[in-house]
């Protein structure tokens, strides 16, 4: 059995990997994260690390040794105001570069970057095309130099996850499932868009392919993760509003510019409001990615859409039940 060791273990993307990885009975398993594990069962792998303290990440990564890295560990959020406020992403890196380095590791490491390198409605000319609209973004685009810029002895790739969902997310997109589930969602007028979207658990069934792939396939590359085709969010509201069932109806474009406005002066003093002008630019901006990189190793996703849309409903209906 290869040795996985995953940082952020406990996020979004982590729990679900960790899912995927103990299912396949193929790894032994440690993941590393400041936060507990979301699922009781993933405690047995888990040990309270802050990638930013070299000395505790090195005695755990001497601990047990591992055959695979998958660094998942990262402020994802975009609430913060400076790159201090992003030290995770870029010192917590640089410290898992360091120690690869000093180990002499000789296995595979991915590490997660982000489609916030270019914002919303940009197709980069190539993988060095950096245009960030966020300080989030502008994070990921240091560690990804930061990785480039290594003379590695080991076979390593970046992944760049697009706009995933699935159990265990949080806002946005659980957001977005609230309010179209609560029949409060309405849609956009005729501010139509599309964008590249991912069910987790084919992201997952992603990460996971890449790992076991020959090293030619994967080294050095950068591949965004995500479903194929891209769709318009009305569609994909529409699945989720038919488990309830209910249509959706349509407003004007002005009312969501009015919502808005309002949002973006609760944000100013501190109220949470669903809507502001940078997640309404977001909603109406095409952000359509090149997966062709990923479709060479995956040939087929094993969720559908509405497979996804099944399971997520399922898995937000159980968390209700448990409050």
């Amino acid at each position: 059995m290869k040795k996985v060791l995953v940082t952020g273990g406990s996020g979004f993307i982590g729990t679900n990997l960790i899912v995927e990885l103990s299912k396949s009975g193929s790894y032994k398993i440690m993941s590393i994260d400041i936060a507990e594990p979301k699922i009781k069962d993933h405690f047995q792998y888990w040990s309270q690390v802050d990638i930013r303290e070299k000395e505790h990440l090195q005695n755990k990564f001497a601990e047990f040794n591992p055959d695979i890295v998958i660094h998942l560990a990262a402020r994802t959020d975009l609430n913060g105001e400076k790159m201090e406020d992003y030290s995770s992403n870029v010192l917590g890196v640089q410290i898992l570069l360091d120690i690869l380095e000093e180990k002499n590791f000789s296995g595979v490491a991915v590490f997660a970057s982000s489609m916030y390198v270019c914002k919303p409605g940009i197709k980069p000319k190539d993988f060095d095309d950096y245009q960030p609209h966020t300080i989030y973004g502008e994070s990921k685009v240091q560690t990804e130099k930061l990785i480039k810029g290594r003379n590695k002895n080991y076979v390593s790739a970046i992944i760049r996850p697009t706009s995933i969902w699935g159990p265990w997310f949080a806002e946005p997109y659980s957001d977005f499932f609230n309010l179209v589930l609560s029949k409060k969602y309405f849609h956009l007028g005729s501010r139509s868009c599309k964008k590249t979207y991912g069910y987790v658990g084919n992201t997952v069934f992603q990460i996971s392919n890449i790992i076991a792939s020959q090293a030619d396939e994967i080294n050095n590359k950068v591949l965004y993760l995500g479903d194929w085709p891209e769709y318009p969010i009305e569609d994909w509201a529409n699945e989720i509003a038919a488990t309830v069932p209910y249509k959706i109806r349509t407003l004007p474009f002005w009312f969501f510019k009015l919502l808005a406005f309002v949002g973006d002066f609760c944000k100013l003093i501190g109220i949470k409001f669903p809507m502001t002008s940078f997640r309404l630019q977001n909603m109406t901006t095409d952000n359509v990615h090149d997966l062709k990189p990923i479709m060479k190793i995956i040939e087929d996703l094993p969720f559908s859409r509405q497979e996804g849309i099944e399971r997520t409903v399922e898995w937000i209906r159980s968390r209700k039940n448990l409050k």
